[in-house]
């Protein structure tokens, strides 16, 4: 009869389960073995969605909601206090330094150097008096010691602790005074009793994040979650961990490269387009204060297909290389492979060409690279890409003192693009002595750079001015298979057929 009493109880909370995609967060009744979400395969995981703290719908509906005060749009607001990194390049990308009571989520490839780079912002925060506390899911705390002790922070008054029980680490940063600035390393390790999971599924990571920004909000304390990325860069987990956190950091780089890229991909409380620019030393990663000589300092002079862009990242002005190889194709289909840039503006791009300005490129393979490993997203990009994409086809290379910059119509016009003087002030500095850009802005230049400025109304003059530079490479191709064939061809048949 108890047996009886306890299943009949309206407390028990009937054990729900579900099945949930670890890359999305979408949840289905059944098994299967694609997410109709986001397309992933063999993705989904049997969870408990039940929760601890769960009751019955009829009990939780009787409790009586509280009021609270409604204010108007106006009154003082005033900015948020901000705590400095140390690191110029963070708070740059932060927009002036952490914000009390901000959580913020850290991603980046396995071995990119997240760890390396909180780790040097933690010890330089800790220096200046502030407590910081590093919590480490991933690593034991000697291994953490190891890295300080090769970037040479070991002196460092940063707490550390080796933990992955949300409850318990609430706890412990609850007594004596409230941590300024406390890293968790990472939120895919972390797990709460609050939920009947594994650590690392959709649920474990929410509700291990919805725990972690409730205490933030209550003591003030900043809090820089770190997450995993998946193999398509995206921060693994579901999407809702994204719009529960202030601000998402994208840390970026090749391994083969020895520099990397902080973006910030979302910040409630500064600007989304700024960088911050890292190289990686042996001490560690050092800031770089002027990315633009990083990105052009083993630039290859005078190589056909190259052309230099005057980009704008954020308020930033930032000098790169676009790097163009137009091939003839031995395929029914021509390639276009594209690095650094958007595929859909590098087809447009061909489309005009051979619309408008007559560049045949249907029979050839096209390959298009930013320098570096550098991310362009301004369409900006477009005449420094088309000036490279033109220069590979015939054989010219462009003048090694020529900056390119300007957005291609679908007419084959050149647009205007904002913060021109901007542009031609860095390329000044950088040495550069002309920049081609569009007429309409000849007016809008803020005083005078020191360039010499061509101008260009429309794609054709440009690609014309290119041409009559070089020699195409078909026709190149086409003497060299003559004179391949000619040399294959047996003399005695050369004389019998004059």
């Amino acid at each position: 009869m108890d047996t009886a009493r306890k299943r009949d109880s309206p407390f028990m909370a009937k054990s729900t389960l579900s099945f949930v995609c670890q890359n999305c967060g979408a949840a289905y009744n059944r098994w299967q073995g694609k997410c109709e979400s986001c397309g992933e395969w063999n993705t989904l995981a049997e969870e408990d969605t039940t929760g601890a703290t769960s009751m019955p719908v009829s009990i939780r509906s009787k409790r009586k909601g509280r009021t609270f005060a409604l204010e108007s749009l106006t009154g003082k607001s005033t900015d948020a206090p901000r705590l400095s990194s140390g690191m110029g390049e963070l708070d740059r990308v932060t927009g002036g330094g952490f914000v009390r009571g901000s959580v913020l989520l850290v991603g980046g490839d396995p071995g990119i150097g997240k760890s390396t780079l909180l780790t040097q912002a933690t010890s330089l925060m800790a220096r200046a008096g502030h407590r910081v506390v590093y919590i480490s899911g991933e690593e034991a705390v000697a291994q953490v010691r190891l890295r300080a002790e090769r970037l040479g922070l070991a002196d460092a008054p940063v707490q550390l602790a080796a933990e992955t029980s949300v409850e318990d680490i609430v706890s412990t940063l609850s007594e004596g005074a409230v941590p300024r600035l406390i890293v968790i390393d990472s939120i895919q390790t972390m797990w709460t009793d609050t939920v009947e999971s594994a650590p690392g599924t959709v649920t474990q990571v929410r509700a291990s994040a919805q725990a972690l920004i409730r205490f933030a909000k209550k003591s003030g304390a900043a809090i820089i979650l770190v997450g995993h990325v998946t193999k398509d860069g995206q921060i693994a987990g579901p999407r809702v961990v994204e719009h529960m956190v202030d601000a998402v950091l994208s840390f970026e780089g090749e391994g083969s490269q020895h520099f990397r890229i902080l973006r910030a991909m979302k910040n409630r409380f500064g600007p989304t387009d700024e960088i911050g620019v890292f190289e990686m030393t042996g001490l560690g990663l050092r800031e770089v204060s002027n990315p633009s000589e990083l990105f052009l300092s083993e630039r290859d002079l005078g190589s056909p297909g190259t052309a230099v862009f005057a980009g704008i990242e954020g308020t930033r002005p930032v000098l790169v290389e676009l790097q163009a190889l137009v091939a003839p194709t031995t395929l029914g289909t021509p390639r276009r492979a594209v690095v650094g840039w958007d595929p859909s503006r590098l087809s447009m791009v061909l489309a005009v060409l051979e619309a408008h300005c007559g560049v045949k490129l249907s029979g050839y393979d096209v390959y298009l690279n930013v320098a570096g490993g550098l991310r362009i997203q301004e369409p900006a990009a477009d005449l420094a890409a088309a000036a490279a994409l033109v220069s590979s086809l015939v054989n010219a290379p462009l003048p090694t003192d020529a900056v390119y910059f300007g957005e291609i119509s679908l007419s084959g016009a050149v647009r205007p693009v904002a913060q021109t003087s901007a542009r031609l002030k860095e390329a000044a500095k950088l040495g550069f002595g002309r920049a081609v850009l569009p007429e309409s802005t000849r007016g809008d230049v803020g005083g005078d750079a020191g360039l010499v400025l061509n101008t260009v109304g429309g794609l054709t003059s440009l690609v014309a001015d290119i041409a009559a530079r070089g020699t195409p490479r078909a026709n190149k191709e086409a003497n060299r298979e003559g004179a391949a064939e000619k040399n294959a061809t047996p003399a005695r048949f050369r004389r019998e057929n004059g």
